[in-house]
């Protein structure tokens, strides 16, 4: 396989339908999703946002296939989802980085999971995602001497480099300080400009769906459920403290907090 066929964008449509998962606890059980359907169409950034506890997290993890819900159906094209797969990448708030190794080995290791690469073509690859993400200078610095920003390019480039179709994002800037978490946000737009990968990205930070989502879709908790979809019809780049990202987050908050006050009322 060519190295240019390797790097061409390969996306996909995500299909949830009707999904609904339930946890034991100590207070009995708990619904953490009921009846939740959702389409992302190809190369779509799709942001799930609401407060702890409302299944965002839940949801993910069943596209990823680390669980599997107890009723409905997870497809990826027309392949339903049993489990964990290679065309399926994670990035959690923590960057998971191998310390032992280098920035370089670590976005290597990521590419273990393309058997069909030989190893020039791996390393081709990996400095190539090194690039994508500002850190082609840094591909010998040990992951102690990064940044907690830089720390998450890494974990962004080893993500990317198997060239999964879907990217699945849990909290991933969550730990970050809001001046690093404000940089990331215009790199991961250019970033996702040029790859168009279909991305699935939790939050409980509006401000930041709103930022980054193509749509944002808001959940309830009690049990998880999907309240409304707000499209985002604004031009990339997009600031964060841009006035007209700020109205889009305030009415994805108003209704919420009106969401909220029906469960408490009910």
């Amino acid at each position: 396989m060519s190295l240019h066929k390797e790097l061409e964008n390969i996306t996909a449509k995500l299909s949830i339908k009707n999904v609904s998962k339930v946890f034991d606890s100590a207070q009995g059980k708990v619904q953490a999703l009921e009846n939740v359907s959702l389409s992302i169409n190809e190369g779509e950034f799709v942001c799930l946002v609401g407060p702890s506890g409302c299944g965002k997290s839940t949801l993910l993890n069943l596209v990823a296939g680390l669980d599997k819900p107890d009723s409905g159906e997870i497809l990826v094209d027309s392949d339903t989802v049993e489990g964990p797969g290679r065309d399926r990448m994670v990035m959690f708030q923590e960057h998971a980085l191998f310390p032992w190794l280098n920035v370089f080995d670590n976005v290597m290791f990521g590419l273990k999971l393309k058997p069909n690469l030989t190893d020039p073509e791996r390393r081709e690859v990996a400095k190539f995602y090194l690039y994508l993400v500002g850190l082609e200078k840094f591909a010998k610095a040990s992951i102690h001497e990064l940044s907690g920003g830089m720390r998450q390019r890494v974990a962004l480039a080893r993500s990317l480099a198997p060239n999964p179709r879907i990217l699945l994002m849990d909290e991933t800037f969550g730990a970050l300080d809001a001046l690093t978490r404000e940089q990331l946000y215009g790199e991961i737009q250019q970033i996702w400009q040029k790859r168009k990968k279909t991305i699935l990205f939790v939050t409980h930070n509006i401000r930041e769906a709103v930022c980054l989502g193509d749509r944002v879709i808001l959940f309830s908790p009690h049990p998880g459920r999907i309240v409304e979809t707000f499209n985002i019809d604004l031009p990339r780049l997009r600031d964060i403290n841009d006035p007209a990202l700020t109205s889009y987050a305030s009415k994805i908050t108003a209704s919420l907090k009106q969401s909220i006050g029906k469960e408490v009322a009910e």
